[in-house]
């Protein structure tokens, strides 16, 4: 783990010392022209390292803006990046003027404003919620035909906060749901602003028994402050557990941050019911099919959220989003319906799933 960390670290480094360094050579003008660019370019991304150590300690209020502001640097220095790499290759290539990338205004305004329309689009795709619906039909018996609203990582806290929360909410009690279930990663890394502004109430309008299961983030954060707040949301954690209602069987796995979780064969047992499994993390897929499930629900990828770390994710995973199938089982792979980090998306999408489940 500690090497892991030491060689993001290095890498961060590295890529920070590039993009900096471009944006002091295309910056036109003097030496102090160039400070102020890269230097505010080096104050946001200080600002969004410092959240991580000041977040807790700060207040509340103050906490949001904080972290609104800092963790947007992650998408700018992603596609500064990629735009000076570009710009290099092209270079190289003579493709592209070399004056293009030093003391060049045209240059400068061009690396930035195409960054900035990138992250100003992706932050308006973000706000559109997509729902996706999915028909299953089963020969085992059902007490009648259901409704059940599926989503994962709602990540609740300073970034997606009580206006927003309330808006999904909407959204599911629009589907007159039978149950809704919701596969991990509901609060982000910290629960203050979730206890301070009371979710609770939100989560307790839902018109529908509430199913959940632990994602990593609860696991990053106090697991039994999230277990306490589930539970006064009037939300069923289910850690490894079982319960059969309205004729289905729902298996709540704990989060494999947990390594000492049950197996998926021991949990699932041979009840004859329609089998749902909500499992946040979508590794080892085959472990549902061996065990005779019918339908599989994850989230977690958030498919890398922006293009191109979409690409790791679908190269990471069996199927890192959207529909699936191994032999009889049905996977539903989610990509979230909130963000972790800056509210942006770039060829990725926030969706919930509608789940239309009744007899042949």
């Amino acid at each position: 783990m500690r090497i892991a960390f030491t060689v993001i670290l290095i890498t961060i480094l590295l890529v920070a010392f590039y993009v900096v360094w471009h944006l002091w050579r295309i910056t036109p003008g003097g030496w102090h022209y160039k400070l102020v660019v890269a230097g505010l370019f080096v104050i946001w991304m200080a600002i969004g390292i410092s959240g991580f150590i000041v977040m807790e300690r700060i207040p509340v209020k103050v906490a949001v803006w904080w972290y609104q502001i800092g963790n947007t640097w992650l998408i700018a220095i992603l596609y500064l990046l990629l735009a000076f790499l570009m710009a290099d290759i092209a270079s190289l290539l003579h493709l592209l003027p070399k004056t293009f990338l030093r003391d060049s205004i045209a240059g400068l305004a061009t690396v930035v404003g195409v960054v900035a329309l990138v992250m100003i689009l992706g932050g308006a795709h973000y706000h559109h919620k997509y729902r996706e619906e999915m028909t299953l039909h089963t020969d085992k018996p059902l007490d009648r035909p259901l409704t059940i609203v599926l989503a994962s990582d709602l990540h609740v806290g300073y970034h997606n906060r009580g206006e927003e929360l309330r808006r999904w909410i909407d959204l599911f009690n629009a589907e007159h749901p039978d149950l809704v279930l919701i596969g991990g990663d509901i609060v982000d890394m910290s629960l203050r602003p979730v206890l301070e502004w009371n979710y609770a109430d939100e989560f307790r309008r839902l018109q529908a028994p509430v199913f959940t299961v632990l994602g990593n983030h609860e696991y990053f954060g106090k697991t039994d402050k999230a277990v306490s707040f589930f539970h006064e949301s009037g939300i069923h954690l289910l850690r490894d557990e079982v319960i059969d209602t309205l004729g289905i069987r729902i298996v709540g796995r704990d989060d494999r941050s947990n390594r000492r979780r049950k197996p998926l064969s021991t949990l699932v047992g041979d009840s004859g019911l329609f089998t749902v499994v909500v499992d946040h993390q979508p590794y080892h897929l085959e472990e549902a099919e061996a065990a005779g499930v019918d339908f599989q629900f994850s989230g977690h990828t958030h498919r890398g959220q922006v293009w191109p770390i979409s690409w790791i994710t679908d190269a990471v995973y069996e199927k890192s989003w959207g529909h699936h199938q191994r032999g009889n089982t049905r996977y539903y792979i989610s990509s979230g319906l909130g963000i972790w980090g800056p509210k942006i998306r770039v060829c990725t999408r926030s969706e919930y799933l509608v789940l239309k489940l009744s007899n042949l």
